[in-house]
């Protein structure tokens, strides 16, 4: 079921000194680059609902068109983790990391000035493609340029600014909503989240190009010499000299078809731990402004108050999915934080005719246990991929989970508007589906990543030779 975890020839002295490398500035600055980025992600992420109350009073919207605006979104996501994913390996992880953030910079900071409800979508869709190529470029850079032994920390690490993103959007939402009127508020907050975006890319600009990468592309000399400058924890990239020679890469069949020929179960188990994440994670943030706003009857201003307690919750659950990577191992880290998101999700069930405040416990601790099933399932499966071929898996794998993620708002919403209980139970059983997946991967020989360099979980010969 998986391939070979050991290389026929010995490592590059690149790949071998990058995956011993001592943890140094280099690696503390490039975690928080990164994870400043992945926040804003998250902040675009989050913001939509926090602010949908208010869009449904100004464009007067039904249940299904705050569904389509949901659904653009994600399709952007779906479509910007597949191609910009496929980008990544052909031109590499920094020009996609810097596009990506002015791009969806750019179009949340249009959004502001949305003249109406299809000017808005096409605008979200646009972010949408922005926000799913950080996902193919960051969870495989960051897998690349940081030492083995912390690998699966440093990656969760990344991630779990997420709901620090999320927890800053839903405190400006409710600010901002509380302290100016609804048509301008959600104006405010679109304009906020842009120009923070935009900010954030002239930062990310410092970083530098993946030696895995760029050695995987014939680049080796410059592959060296930002080896060096890592191991010296310098963290602008070197000036640029001649124009490289660059050695094409391309499998023969493509990508992705490459991936489906030789590592077929890897990529089937991304899909499904993305798949299960997606559809869950995202049904239950629909679930809140689509279900429990018209059923509590709670204005827009307060909506952000739920959100301000999920984050809470999801920080804690990020931090012990990122301690429990490297310690317990991929697989029973994953296996426990999906397992447990389905028990908290039936729990949580149980206690929504409990008020307003139970609620709101609830779905802090559904929340905890939700983003860390999804911060230990990214760097599990990011690093199954070989380097070649790593963003093009990534994004595929996104790309498929998007699919859950744009259709579970339209099943909460239909299920949800008869039985709060069933929409719960029916996501509850999207987590199910992820933890078993990884269960099966374990027991059928799947390779346990944990300390193992990347060249020994997926050898590239695969690829040179296809």
């Amino acid at each position: 079921m998986t391939a070979a975890t050991q290389t026929a020839t010995p490592p590059s002295p690149i790949v071998e000194r990058l995956s011993t490398m001592e943890w140094n500035r280099f690696h503390t600055v490039i975690v928080l680059l990164f994870g400043v980025g992945w926040a804003m992600d998250a902040f675009e992420v989050t913001l939509i609902g926090n602010v949908l109350g208010a869009l449904r009073e100004r464009f007067h919207l039904a249940a299904d068109a705050m569904s389509l605006i949901l659904g653009a979104w994600f399709a952007g996501l779906m479509l910007g983790a597949l191609g910009f994913g496929y980008l990544a390996d052909r031109f590499g992880r920094r020009r996609i990391f810097l596009a990506s953030l002015v791009l969806y910079g750019a179009a949340t900071l249009a959004a502001a000035f949305a003249p109406g409800l299809a000017a808005l979508l096409v605008l979200r869709l646009l972010a949408g493609i922005g926000v799913g190529a950080e996902y193919s470029a960051i969870n495989a850079a960051i897998a690349e340029l940081v030492p083995s032994r912390a690998r699966g920390r440093a990656s969760a690490l990344v991630l779990n600014f997420w709901p620090i993103g999320s927890l800053a959007a839903a405190l400006l939402s409710w600010l901002v909503l509380s302290a100016l009127p609804a048509d301008l508020g959600w104006r405010v907050v679109f304009g906020f989240g842009g120009v923070i975006a935009l900010s954030s890319a002239w930062f990310r600009r410092h970083l530098p190009e993946s030696p895995r990468w760029l050695e995987a592309s014939g680049r080796t000399g410059e592959a060296l010499a930002i080896v060096e400058r890592i191991a010296a924890g310098v963290t602008s990239p070197p000036a640029p000299g001649a124009a490289p020679v660059r050695r094409d890469v391309r499998p023969t069949g493509g990508h992705l078809l490459t991936l489906l020929r030789h590592y077929p179960a890897r990529l089937l188990l991304g899909a499904v731990l993305d798949f299960a994440e997606a559809s869950g994670y995202y049904g239950l943030f629909a679930f809140l402004p689509l279900v429990v706003l018209p059923a509590l009857k709670l204005a827009p201003a307060q909506l952000p108050l739920f959100y301000l307690g999920g984050s809470a919750g999801a920080l804690l659950g990020g931090l012990a999915a990122s301690l429990l990577l490297d310690r317990w191992g991929r697989a029973a880290t994953v296996s426990l934080f999906y397992f447990a998101a389905a028990l908290g999700t039936v729990a949580m069930a149980l206690v929504t005719d409990l008020g307003s405040g139970v609620l709101m416990l609830g779905f802090a601790l559904v929340n905890l246990l939700a983003t860390g099933s999804w911060i230990a399932a990214y760097p599990t499966f990011s690093e199954l991929f070989p380097t070649a071929l790593r963003a093009t898996g990534i994004g595929a794998s996104v790309a498929v989970g998007r699919i859950g993620a744009m259709m579970s708002p339209f099943l909460v919403g239909y299920v949800g508007a008869r039985s709060m209980q069933a929409a719960l139970v029916l996501l509850a059983g999207f987590w199910v589906l992820g933890g078993a997946a990884m269960l099966v991967w374990r027991w059928m020989g799947g390779v346990e990543a944990s300390g193992l360099s990347l060249e020994r979980i997926a050898p590239d010969e695969a690829v040179s030779h296809a």
